[in-house]
């Protein structure tokens, strides 16, 4: 039913495009008849508009993979640092709530563990909306900040790295086998957003998957029984992930990108001092407004990331990343 409701909105979006296209077109043509030079501006600026949504339309009509049109989860963990990176973790999790917001996605606080001067130490959120998945996917990896701190008296130059895991939501329809022998679930007092009632009870749930060591935990609901559902949901949404890029690594010989934090297996820096870039290192793509970017910004580098991996475009030029500046 889902994925009759995608290709409906499919159709839908392309009719609109083409209408759309065909009035702006004879506006153009009567603005240049007519030498109106304002409304051929208009027309100019509606097609340039058009023909970056039929960009997206393309690409998402791409998107065919098995759980591209699902909901997803989203975790992001602080990497080593302490207060450094937890104030980094929150930033980057800001940038994909604001995303989230201007796609009209909703999102929900599943867990969220306060850093201990500033920012959080990891969180998790659902994010609901059209292809949540698809167009999240390829934002799994490490991402690197480097700044000046504002948590460094001496104003020094910091490099922070935090994780961001992305895993669809999956339905009861997926059948995903878990034996109760292989897990360890731990409750504990849950802490941040929730009220009183959130510290008074031991109501937040851990659930670790012995034979994978994935790791999940919850505490959105007030009762732990509840709290231990959503977390088991997740579970099975997180061994089904992992199922899909272990099918995916074996028809592309792709290396797993989930591991430690640090310099490796990183997917995007941002430097915000001395001068201002964020870089995919996978596609080369650049943008020297870190600000927007933070802000949300992240359509071209999600577009350009899915495109090279569905094949659309090669792989990205040799370069790599730009110079490493040198740690505090």
């Amino acid at each position: 039913m889902r994925e009759r409701t995608r290709l409906d909105q499919a159709i839908t979006g392309y009719n609109s495009l083409q209408q759309e296209l065909d009035d702006a077109v004879a506006l153009a043509e009567l603005a240049e008849e007519e030498k109106d030079e304002e409304s051929y501006g208009e027309a100019a600026g509606d097609l340039r508009e058009l023909q970056a949504r039929a960009k997206k339309l393309e690409l998402e009509s791409l998107l065919s993979g098995e759980a591209d049109i699902n909901d997803c989860f989203l975790e992001v963990h602080a990497g080593a640092g302490g207060t450094e990176s937890q104030d980094w973790a929150e930033m980057l999790l800001r940038m994909y709530v604001r995303w989230s917001g201007a796609s009209r996605r909703k999102v929900e606080w599943i867990e969220e563990s306060a850093g201990e001067e500033a920012g959080i130490k990891s969180a998790t959120i659902k994010i609901t909306g059209p292809m949540a998945y698809g167009w999240l996917k390829t934002e799994s990896g490490v991402h690197r900040l480097v700044r000046i701190s504002p948590f460094d008296s001496n104003a020094r130059r910091h490099t922070s790295f935090a994780s961001v895991w992305v895993f669809p939501v999956i339905d009861d329809s997926i059948d995903i086998a878990i034996e109760e022998k292989d897990l360890r679930i731990d409750t504990y007092r849950a802490s941040g957003a929730g009220g009183q009632h959130v510290n008074r009870t031991d109501s937040a749930v851990r659930i670790t998957h012995l034979p994978s060591n994935i790791v999940v935990q919850c505490q959105a609901e007030r009762s732990q029984h509840r709290n231990r559902a959503a977390a088991m949901s997740m579970l099975k949404a997180r061994l089904y992930e992992a199922e899909l890029q272990r099918r995916e690594e074996e028809s592309q010989a792709l290396n797993a990108q989930k591991s430690e934090i640090g310099w490796g297996h990183q997917i995007r820096s941002y430097v915000l001092q001395p001068y201002q870039l964020v870089k995919d290192l996978r596609t080369n793509i650049e943008n020297t407004n870190p600000d927007a970017v933070l802000d949300g910004d992240l359509d071209e580098f999600m577009a350009a990331s899915l495109a090279q991996r569905i094949g659309v475009l090669g792989d990205a030029p040799e370069g790599g990343e730009e110079d490493q500046p040198s740690e505090a």
